[in-house]
Formats: C-alpha cells, sequence, structure tokens
C-alpha cells in the first residue's frame, strides 16, 4: 500500500523573504562554520565602529578536537586600506563578538584574502526619464484600459519596462 506524502504546511500569512530563504542558507554557513545566520546579519550591530562597515564575516574556523572551551578563529574579510587597521584591533573585534553572544565564540581574529568592498550590494540605479516618444507610445497602448486606477498602473510599468530595455541596449 503505497502512502501519499503529507500536504505541506500552509502559512496563511506574508512571510519576510529573510525568512522564506534563510533555511535555504543554512547549509552553506554550516560549511563556513557558522552554526546560523546570526553573526552575518546582525554584524553591524557586533562590530565595533569602523569594522562593522569595513569588514565582514567570512568563516569561523574551529580547533579540531576542541573541549569546547577555546572558541574559534573568526576570518574576515576587509576592505582594502584597512587591513592593518582591523588586524591591529583583533582583540577588540573578539571581545565584541563574545560580548554580543555572551560567551566565548572568538578566541582569535583572522583576515581572509579575498576582497571585500563595503556597499558592494547597494547599486544605485539612476530615474530614467521617459522620452515624449516613449510617453506618446505606452499612452497610445492603454488609454484603452477603462479603470482608471489600472490604466495608471499599466502606464507606469510600461514607462519603467521602457527604461529597462533602453538600458539593456534593446
Amino acid at each position: 500500500m503505497a502512502e501519499t506524502p503529507p500536504e505541506p504546511k500552509r502559512r496563511n500569512k506574508s512571510v519576510s523573504i529573510a525568512d522564506a530563504i534563510g533555511h535555504a542558507l543554512d547549509p552553506v554557513l554550516k560549511k563556513r562554520g557558522f552554526a546560523g545566520r546570526d553573526i552575518i546579519t546582525h554584524w553591524a550591530a557586533i562590530a565595533p565602529p569602523p569594522f562593522d562597515k569595513t569588514t565582514l564575516p567570512d568563516k569561523l574556523s574551529w580547533p579540531r578536537g576542541a573541549s569546547g572551551a577555546e572558541g574559534a578563529v573568526l576570518v574576515l574579510r576587509c576592505a582594502p586600506g584597512q587591513a592593518l587597521f582591523a588586524q591591529h584591533a583583533a582583540p577588540e573585534i573578539a571581545q565584541a563578538v563574545n560580548r554580543y553572544f555572551g560567551y566565548l565564540l572568538v578566541a582569535d581574529v583572522r583576515l581572509s584574502a579575498e576582497p571585500f568592498s563595503p556597499g558592494s550590494g547597494q547599486k544605485r540605479h539612476k530615474p530614467h526619464q521617459p522620452s515624449q516618444s516613449e510617453v506618446a507610445k505606452v499612452g497610445a497602448v492603454t488609454d484603452k484600459v477603462q479603470d482608471s486606477d489600472l490604466r495608471e498602473a499599466l502606464r507606469a510599468l510600461g514607462l519603467a519596462l521602457s527604461g529597462r530595455s533602453e538600458q539593456n541596449g534593446g
């Protein structure tokens, strides 16, 4: 007798993207030595200034055969030109991490050879100013829609897409 798989549990509420994809990231983070996402997601609150903006946790290396009280080595990616400063302040960074978690998590801080550029995830796009021909073309298509709210939404979407196709070379 073949059993049917159970129905997936449905959530009748909106879920943030962080909650939705967070569990998919956990295996990757475990390979890097992190038990959870806390140290990465809360790094701005954990690290002392200016290291909250110039460094980023890369990996936790645990000693082999550790008895549990020795602590790990935190490997940080560092912004160019900040490596010497970060290495000098390594004990302060380790203390800040341990203070945040409330136990000896990090015994030493080392720097990674991997590059890190602060703000690299924040891309700024200049707003697109549609030309008169684009406005006329989108207006001609959306004028046929009778619902004014829908017509306005479609017009905004059409103008946004016309700017996108221009940026992509189309």
